[in-house]
């Protein structure tokens, strides 16, 4: 089982080109696997698929993850497009990881998609994208969408491009095995990782499907002293009667223990992100490197 371990920013700053730059170069020194960044289109972050286009330009080797970019609302066609030419551009370093978006009324009303619509939607493109990048002629008429002799071309280096999902909910595991390459949720204990990957591996199985034994991953939140209130906070609204600190653990050493935790499950691949941007982020990525890198085989 080859372990791998990439740094997730969240929705955090990193808005100027110096510090993403160095944030990457870093990462890329210090071997990281790879650079994860999320979608938050009412947050003051950056677009993921254009800040991880900046990113490719300035390393080599780093993988460039998207943790998750949101599918409704989007067009599937431009999304292969986009996708495919940040896949090429980078030498086939896109991991993708893609989902409905967050709970939360601003985020709806941006992407212009209901909380109804937006499980329909993404069964609808996810796909039709894959359909994109396979074929040289698609047509496809659906409820959202209609293309007739469609090509999209470059297409992704990788072939095929792998898609993760993640979720823990009963109908994002079904849809993880269903539609997914590899499942990467967040929020979450070693056991809960366990038991999902049941889920998941039966419903893969009953769509005809099986999944790689190496696409299990976790999305890992650590905290270098007290959990942030606003943390607690998204944990209470998001695992009700579930303790913080069954989710967080706070300091590297402690990340380190959780993910070998989750290795002894069986999860092989993941991303960890600090609560709160530090005060230096070499310095923070040389203290995580040296507990969490070794655990890379």
């Amino acid at each position: 089982m080859k372990v791998r371990i990439g740094l997730g920013l969240g929705i955090q700053g990193l808005r100027d080109e110096g510090t993403l730059s160095g944030l990457a170069a870093d990462l890329e020194r210090l071997r990281f696997d790879s650079l994860w960044l999320s979608e938050r289109l009412t947050g003051a972050t950056l677009d993921p698929i254009v800040a991880l286009a900046f990113v490719a330009g300035h390393t080599r080797k780093l993988k460039l993850g998207t943790s998750v970019l949101v599918l409704p609302g989007r067009n599937p066609a431009i999304v292969a497009k986009e996708l495919a030419s940040l896949d090429r551009l980078s030498g086939g370093r896109l991991l993708l990881a893609v989902g409905l978006g967050i709970a939360d009324p601003s985020e709806h009303g941006a992407f212009s998609v209901g909380r109804a619509e937006r499980g329909p939607w993404f069964e609808e493109a996810l796909p039709l994208i894959r359909r994109l990048w396979a074929e040289d002629h698609v047509d496809h008429s659906g409820p959202r969408f209609s293309y007739r002799d469609l090509t999209i071309r470059p297409r992704p280096i990788q072939s095929p491009l792998e898609v993760w999902l993640g979720g823990l909910a009963p109908s994002e595991l079904r849809r993880a095995g269903r539609l997914g390459d590899g499942w990467l949720p967040s929020l979450c204990t070693p056991s809960e990782a366990a038991a999902g990957r049941v889920v998941v591996e039966q419903a893969a199985a009953e769509a005809g499907r099986m999944m790689d034994p190496e696409h299990w991953g976790a999305s890992i939140v650590y905290a270098r002293g007290e959990i942030p209130s606003s943390l607690v906070r998204t944990i209470a609204a998001r695992r009700p009667g579930l303790d913080p600190s069954a989710l967080v653990p706070v300091g590297p050493r402690a990340a380190r223990a959780t993910l070998e935790r989750f290795v002894d499950a069986g999860v092989s691949k993941f991303v960890i992100r600090p609560a709160e941007e530090p005060a230096s982020w070499t310095e923070e990525l040389e203290d995580l490197a040296a507990q969490v890198l070794p655990l890379q085989t």
